[in-house]
């Protein structure tokens, strides 16, 4: 495995494979590597290939009073780990690397997707993931990149620039990955203090208590949200930004759930906010079988 900080030096080697006929798959992350991160890496192994990881920490997609300073940072175990999981490369920019002339003054904005929910709560934030993931596909020129579930309108929100700006990349999208407790794993997690911590997976239960509820005939959004938001009133660690029942391409709001619909949510405990969702209505999503 090669860790690679120059874009030269990451265009040479890509070049060479492209030239052996290999494909190119991609894990973009921003480290602090979880076994979210490494279930990707293992379903970006395909034979023929070359498997890329990115880990950098993108400024563009954090907002003032954001957690940019404290979010988790260790390289070397990262490297470790990606090693063992079969990356070929592990491709590590400085930030004067992404962007050498200092702020960018282009943007990759997504419209409506980008405003709401998520796009609410944190202003600019999709901006900034759009425009740091055109430049990454632009890079590394994957054939397909790998992004995991829990962030679900953030994959709709690649979805929509891959199509807008006709990109040759396929998005594959893998199951999220939970603690035995159902807690989705996230690079925050490790900042949950133990009491927090212990509190936390009434994020997934609540969700759970959503699906139960569907799967039991109830359609109604306000329904579904009420059964998770029983669950989560008996945690008052557990402070709610918001719950909500959406379309799971456009995110805007449902009132009935004909077909399939995305639950959605977005918490603090403490200092650390968490997201998570599930799917509702009809072709549950397979993770929910193996938790």
């Amino acid at each position: 495995m090669r860790a690679i900080e120059a874009i030269a030096d990451l265009r040479r080697e890509l070049r060479r494979a492209r030239r052996d006929g290999k494909s190119i798959e991609f894990v973009p992350t921003m480290g602090a590597l979880h076994d979210g991160h490494l279930a990707l890496m293992r379903a970006a192994r395909r034979p023929g290939s070359l498997m890329v990881a990115s880990i950098f920490v993108n400024p563009l997609q954090f907002g003032p009073g954001e957690d940019y300073d404290t979010y988790p940072r260790d390289i070397e175990a990262d490297l470790e780990k990606a090693a063992v999981e079969g990356a070929d490369i592990v491709f590590v920019p400085t930030e004067a690397g992404m962007y050498p002339a200092g702020p960018m003054s282009t943007r990759v904005e997504v419209g409506r997707l980008g405003e709401i929910l998520e796009g609410a709560h944190r202003p600019g934030h999709f901006a900034g993931v759009a425009t740091v993931c055109c430049k990454l596909f632009n890079l590394v020129g994957p054939d397909r990149v790998y992004l995991g579930a829990k962030d679900a309108q953030q994959v709709a929100v690649l979805r929509q620039m891959v199509r807008d700006l006709n990109l040759p990349v396929e998005l594959v999208v893998c199951p999220t990955v939970r603690e035995p407790d159902g807690l989705a794993m996230s690079s925050r997690n490790r900042r949950l203090e133990p009491d927090n911590r212990k509190a936390a997976p009434a994020i997934h239960a609540a969700l759970r208590a959503a699906s139960d509820a569907a799967e039991a005939g109830r359609t109604s959004a306000a329904d579904l949200t009420a059964a998770a938001q029983k669950v989560l009133n008996e945690h008052p660690a557990v402070r709610l930004q918001y719950l909500e029942v959406v379309h799971p391409q456009t995110f805007e709001p449902v009132d009935q759930v004909s077909g399939q619909a995305l639950v959605v949510v977005a918490a603090h405990l403490g200092s650390v906010r968490l997201i998570d969702n599930c799917i509702v209505g009809t072709a549950q999503r397979p993770e929910r079988e193996e938790q």
